[in-house]
């Protein structure tokens, strides 16, 4: 398992806030208020980062293109959650890093035109990066925000910039190891 990208401290904290817009209430607060901007916003595609968010979306009729999941929430394992995947694809991604196979997963799946999830053993977190790197401008990329609600991303080129000098403070620090 090759580790491409690792987490400092600092950049936990700073990663704690929202990268884009965070919906907070309840689960069905969070949904329909995402529906309504999904409708205005029109994405292109949607991906959703967290097995809540991923099952909420789909409880809700919103089927992710995408949808990145680890069987656990807070930490604590759960049942795998079914969602509407026509192909599902299994990687390695140990905790406050990203892996170059749960990397090239996301790339694949967002090249390809069906409806993916991706099973990964270890966490799934950091990976709303990579995400928001490689998704088409304009599509969303969405997780939950622990305690808070659920944190909407519109892929920008300024989003995608911002996301690249965050991950390339970690490739330093994988470097500097």
């Amino acid at each position: 398992m090759t580790i491409v990208y690792s987490i400092t401290p600092e950049l936990r904290r700073k990663l704690k806030e929202p990268l884009g817009t965070l919906i907070r209430g309840s689960f069905s607060e969070t949904m329909r208020r995402f529906k309504d901007i999904k409708e205005k916003e029109k994405p292109i595609s949607i991906i959703s980062v967290g097995d809540t968010v991923s099952k909420n979306l789909v409880k809700n009729h919103v089927f992710p293109q995408l949808a990145i999941v680890d069987n656990r929430v807070m930490r604590k394992s759960i049942q795998p959650t079914s969602l509407a995947a026509e192909s599902t694809i299994y990687v390695r991604n140990s905790p406050g890093t990203i892996t170059e196979e749960a990397l090239v997963a996301i790339q694949d799946a967002l090249k390809s035109n069906r409806r993916v999830k991706i099973v990964v053993d270890g966490e799934e977190d950091l990976l709303a990066l990579i995400a928001v790197l490689y998704a088409e401008e304009n599509s969303f990329v969405v997780y939950g925000q622990p305690y808070e609600g659920v944190v909407v991303v519109k892929v920008t080129p300024k989003k995608k910039a911002e996301v690249a000098e965050i991950l390339k403070v970690m490739e330093n620090v994988r470097k500097a190891k």
